[in-house]
């Protein structure tokens, strides 16, 4: 697909490797769960390398000097529920701090449109980078409405990860949010008639916690 400004589609050798493995139908619940984990630490590492920093004063056991610390408010996760909350731990990892907000939306099966069950977020919002997940982005719907939502109660400094997106779901994103900077580990080639990602994984949701 064309280049659009704020989407970042990540090449890394060790990401993508994982990511096929994430699409094998023989991956099991808890390897696939891990792996999740493992590529949504990945993608924040490259998403998050604007944060501000501030330099302190830090003792080490040779001298006193002056070193970075991450500035300001820190990070507030937001995952989509509820497939979102696989990729939250694996950001953690980096940001033990950040706070957790959730935001619950489920797709009509029948018309592929998103509805708002539960939003949660922490405060200040509007203060904190908010790194919104969902490790599929496919017709855009949910990732638009939940975004919509953030900034509705303030939230102004968006990030959005996914791990596989849909042609259609990227543009989508970007025309309704340009100001939200997109960050997908792999775009798929498009959407079937049933709104699923084409070659895909699956559900997400199910195989992250092993239901059906």
């Amino acid at each position: 697909m064309e280049k659009l400004d704020n989407v970042v589609e990540l090449t890394h050798p060790l990401l993508q490797h994982k990511i096929t493995m994430l699409r094998d139908k023989n991956t099991g619940t808890a390897e696939f769960r891990a792996l999740v984990e493992e590529i949504a630490m990945l993608e924040a590492f490259e998403a998050l390398n604007d944060l501000q920093t501030v330099d302190i004063e830090c003792e080490t056991p040779i001298e006193k000097c002056m070193a970075p610390v991450i500035a300001g408010r820190k990070m507030a996760i937001v995952p989509i529920l509820r497939a979102g909350l696989g990729m939250v731990n694996g950001i953690q990892q980096l940001v033990p701090t950040a706070k957790i907000g959730h935001i619950g939306m489920y797709r009509d099966e029948e018309t592929h449109i998103p509805h708002e069950y539960y939003c949660k977020l922490p405060s200040p919002i509007e203060e904190r980078l908010i790194v919104v997940t969902d490790p599929m982005l496919a017709t855009g719907g949910s990732a638009i409405d939940a975004i919509s939502l953030i900034k509705q109660h303030g939230g102004k400094r968006i990030k959005f990860m996914a791990i596989i997106a849909a042609p259609e779901g990227v543009r989508a994103l970007h025309e309704a949010h340009p100001d939200v900077q997109i960050y997908v580990g792999h775009i798929d080639r498009e959407l079937n008639a049933d709104a699923y990602i084409c070659p895909g994984l699956g559900d997400a949701g199910d195989r992250i916690f092993g239901t059906k």
